[in-house]
């Protein structure tokens, strides 16, 4: 019994939308990757503009279909420039990047946090203003 090993690099078909080939197959290939990635935050930036200034979307409901369109767009980022993938090299970076998201959700909500504790037990001006006459 034999293993089948492949050394060839992988086809188009193997690849991530963000990853590039190490054989270095040309500049085009990369380039392509930008533009598509470039096509696609754009589509989102326009759309996101589009649906905040349109009547398309029920009223209330725009803040959840502008916090979709900005997920999305980060994953573009994250695949087609940063070229973030699910393969094994990558892994420290996605690990630095869930802690660099945990850092910045924790500084959010702490923040947010505070304020309301703040906003809560500090004693409203309408009533120091009656104090001090």
């Amino acid at each position: 019994m034999s293993e089948a090993h492949h050394d060839a690099a992988p086809g188009p078909e193997d690849l991530a939308p963000g990853e590039e080939r190490l054989d270095g197959s040309g500049v085009a290939h990369g380039v392509r990757g930008y533009l598509i990635g470039l096509v696609l935050a754009a589509g989102l930036t326009a759309a996101s503009f589009y649906f905040a200034g349109s009547g398309l979307i029920y009223g209330p409901a725009i803040p959840a279909a502008l916090v979709a369109l900005a997920v999305a767009q980060m994953g573009v980022h994250l695949v087609f420039f940063l070229h973030l993938t699910t393969g094994s090299d990558n892994t420290n970076n996605i690990l630095a990047l869930a802690f660099g998201i945990l850092i910045v959700t924790l500084v959010i909500v702490g923040s947010l946090w505070i304020m309301a504790n703040l906003n809560h037990n500090m004693v409203p001006m309408s009533r120091v203003m009656q104090m001090q006459r």
